[in-house]
């Protein structure tokens, strides 16, 4: 699948109306093999002859879920981390409740931080609708983002968290595995980012926990935990799902370069 800046080619309608601008900077379909050919695929196939999606999850030499791969987000949570959870069950302040609600219906002049091509941050960047490749070793397990070329170290060599936090967009991540579980623990965000693309706020105590889960080959969960005293009465989880994607590769995304799409929408876009 190629995916191509918007100032060039056409997008896929929901991609283009899902980010208020920048992240509209990518889809169009293509062959894969533009870039490369006898991309290797992992999938066991099944008696059909189809490659098997729910086949066991593979493991690496130490006995643990190996989460090595290119995943493509589901949309629906970029648009709504709390889609299954439900809006009205996320614990917010009346502070964030006014927030949320200015942000969703584009009142009060709020610009999402994407759409000056700034970074998604933590947990917003692991729905952004592009794929996303983890590449996971025994002590370090890195994600690489196509949105906006992002990447995210988890280190698991047993490291502890300063006491001053240098505040950034992707914070700062050590995990630890609990059974077939890798749990995340991110914090140093600045508090500039939202959660997702309606507004759910953050600020620059917020911490994310998050559980990656592999139930079979084809599939990855990510449970969160958002706790963040400023904006919640108290810390709240929810799950989000991803697919293991094969048959393409991360593509260079460039958000600021010839980007023309801002001036093109509106403040009500979602």
């Amino acid at each position: 699948m190629l995916r191509v800046p918007l100032s060039t080619t056409r997008v896929r309608p929901s991609f283009a109306l899902a980010t208020a601008a920048a992240l509209a900077a990518l889809l169009v379909a293509g062959p894969a093999g533009a870039q490369w050919r006898n991309l290797p695929n992992n999938v066991p196939v099944g008696p059909d002859g189809k490659p098997n999606m729910s086949a066991p999850t593979p493991r690496t030499a130490s006995g643990k879920p190996d989460l090595t791969g290119i995943y493509t987000p589901n949309y629906r949570y970029f648009q709504n981390l709390a889609a299954d959870l439900g809006i009205e069950n996320v614990p917010m302040t009346s502070g964030a409740q006014k927030i949320h609600a200015a942000r969703a219906t584009g009142l009060l002049g709020y610009d999402e931080p994407d759409a000056h091509c700034l970074p998604q941050g933590v947990p917003k960047v692991n729905q952004a609708p592009v794929p996303f490749k983890i590449v996971q070793t025994d002590t370090l397990v890195v994600l690489v983002y196509e949105a906006f070329n992002l990447w995210r170290q988890v280190h698991l060599d047993g490291r502890e968290f300063a006491e001053d936090l240098n505040p950034s967009w992707m914070g700062f991540s050590k995990g630890r595995w609990e059974g077939d579980t890798l749990v995340v623990e991110t914090r140093g965000l600045n508090g500039k980012q939202w959660l997702d693309h309606n507004g759910l706020p953050a600020s620059d105590k917020l911490v994310v926990i998050e559980r990656f889960r592999r139930p079979t080959i084809g599939e990855l969960e990510i449970e969160y935990t958002i706790n963040d005293p400023t904006y919640y009465t108290r810390p709240w989880t929810t799950t989000v799902k991803a697919r293991y994607t094969t048959g393409t590769e991360l593509f260079e995304f460039i958000c600021n370069e010839n980007e023309k799409s801002r001036a093109h929408m509106g403040p009500n876009i979602k």
